[in-house]
């Protein structure tokens, strides 16, 4: 049996063997089903989440009634506001399809929803239908990419705040066809959000950098050509390899992620192929 991370040494992994993906993020859990799991395996996964910041499931053939209810056992769910989720009687469900018609768009470095106040614990993401090839996702562990900072940077960047908002998906409201009194309307009900540059992780009290290029906008108190060129060196810690994993998906394979310490990527490469994947978010906690 594979061994344990070291912080998960005095947790019992039971029969379950652990595949590291890479040194730093990601590990495969063998032997698991989702759909039965007990109490004490999902404390030893909430371990193993915030050691391993992604940990993935193979060949889970669940109804979405078990995706559901074993995210719930992390915490609450969140309803995405951007999302239709009419596919499903579970609102909590966002399906992620890509085909010819819908090409992949978010292939960029991100944290899920920092643009809430309180952003999202993690997501646990499933793979329906897959390419025959490409439609990887990438993984960052950013409290490895906090750790790789020299000295006078961490100095400089302690105690910043940055401002995230969703404008994005607001643009993509516009091009869908929504009034202009909508957007607006989402845009109050959404406002942006103040988190700071660096969090402390709520279980581990590890630091992290919590910036990323999909939601942020600027930090606050320097000037915007200074903030600019910090958050452009910030950005650029995510796509150092000896910070990554990097996950092939196959139908039925999960993916949990720790949103509060790492960042994803899915790669675009596999367009006209179809990808459907479906998402389920577990509510986390204000960064601080």
């Amino acid at each position: 049996m594979a061994e344990a991370h070291n912080a998960l040494h005095h947790i019992d992994p039971k029969s379950f063997e652990l595949e590291h993906l890479s040194p730093t993020i990601g590990t495969v859990v063998h032997g698991i089903d989702i759909a039965t799991v007990d109490s004490t395996t999902i404390d030893w996964l909430a371990e193993l989440l915030v050691e391993r910041k992604v940990i993935f499931f193979r060949d889970q053939n669940v109804a979405v009634e078990s995706h559901v209810a074993f995210a719930r056992q992390f915490g609450e769910l969140e309803v995405h506001p951007f999302f239709e989720t009419g596919k499903s009687q579970h609102p909590e469900v966002i399906h992620l399809d890509n085909d010819r018609e819908n090409p992949p768009y978010i292939n960029i470095w991100h944290s899920d929803v920092t643009w809430r106040a309180v952003p999202s614990l993690g997501s646990i993401l499933r793979a329906r239908v897959v390419p025959p090839v490409g439609g990887d996702t990438l993984f960052a562990n950013m409290e490895a990419a906090y750790e790789g900072l020299d000295d006078e940077t961490k100095t400089r960047i302690d105690g910043l705040v940055a401002v995230h908002d969703n404008e994005g998906f607001l643009r993509g409201m516009r091009m869908r066809g929504a009034s202009e009194d909508e957007i607006e309307a989402k845009r109050r009900e959404f406002p942006p959000q103040r988190h700071p540059v660096v969090r402390t992780h709520p279980v581990s009290g590890r630091k992290s950098l919590y910036v990323n290029k999909a939601f942020t906008r600027s930090i606050e108190d320097i000037a915007p050509d200074e903030s600019t060129t910090l958050l452009d060196a910030l950005y650029a810690q995510a796509w150092l390899p000896e910070y990554q994993c990097r996950f092939q998906w196959r139908a039925d394979s999960f993916a949990f992620w720790d949103n509060r310490a790492a960042q994803h990527y899915a790669v675009a490469d596999y367009w006209p192929n179809e990808r459907h994947m479906e998402r389920v978010t577990i509510i986390g906690d204000r960064p601080r």
